[in-house]
């Protein structure tokens, strides 16, 4: 299959906030915006769309909001967007900076509808799982 985007659309039923969180905190802007859906994509070039679960273009049986789902943003320096999302902006983390040792340094916050925000910086890993990083995608 030959894929030319991907990108998680993250139902949620208070679109205007999330749309307002990723744009204010995350450099996302608005490529297309309805009541139901808002396309966004970052500096980077990442996309992400947020879709009202209660729009019929989603199946009978899956119309909820987006639960148990984690969007990692690996940056340069988590230490700073720390300072910069948590420490001056003011948003509460639902997970402390700290390093793991498994290869990262990061924090976790949630955005308004729920969804987990993880922003990493990579960081050598310990000996322990230093030989599980594949070297053929490195």
């Amino acid at each position: 299959m030959k894929t030319s985007s991907f990108y998680p659309v993250v139902a949620t039923p208070v679109i205007a906030e999330s749309r307002d969180f990723y744009v204010r905190n995350f450099g996302f802007s608005i490529v297309f915006e309805a009541d139901w859906y808002v396309s966004l994509k970052n500096p980077s070039g990442y996309e992400l769309a947020l879709l009202d679960p209660a729009h019929p273009t989603i199946p009978a049986g899956y119309r909820t909001p987006a639960r148990g789902l984690l969007l990692n943003f690996e940056v340069d320096d988590v230490d700073a967007e720390w300072r910069r999302l948590v420490v001056e902006g003011g948003l509460r983390p639902e997970l402390e900076i700290r390093s793991e040792e498994f290869g990262q340094r990061h924090f976790i916050v949630a955005a308004p509808e729920g969804v987990l925000i993880d922003v990493i910086t990579q960081i050598p890993p310990g000996e322990e799982f230093a030989g599980n990083f594949s070297t053929a995608n490195l």
